[in-house]
């Protein structure tokens, strides 16, 4: 996990140090890691992460998978 973060995220190299700020920042890499993996279209995670970047609308669709998680978790409570 922490490889891929670094790969992707480049979190060896974050300037963010003080406070709270660096988990915070941590826990925020990880789902946005995890939603990214769970996109199902081809190309690898940084790929991925690019294309959200630059493509609003496969941004809505990466975080939709999100959506559709929280909505499913809501259900079955």
């Amino acid at each position: 996990m922490h490889w891929a973060l670094d790969v992707t995220f480049y979190e060896d190299a974050s300037c963010i140090r003080s406070g709270d700020a660096p988990q915070n920042m941590g826990v925020l890499r990880h789902i946005a890691l995890n939603l990214i993996c769970q996109e199902s279209s081809k190309g690898g995670v940084e790929t991925k992460r690019f294309r959200a970047a630059l493509d609003e609308t496969y941004l809505a669709k990466v975080l939709g998978t999100f959506a559709v998680a929280l909505s499913v978790e809501t259900v079955e409570r």
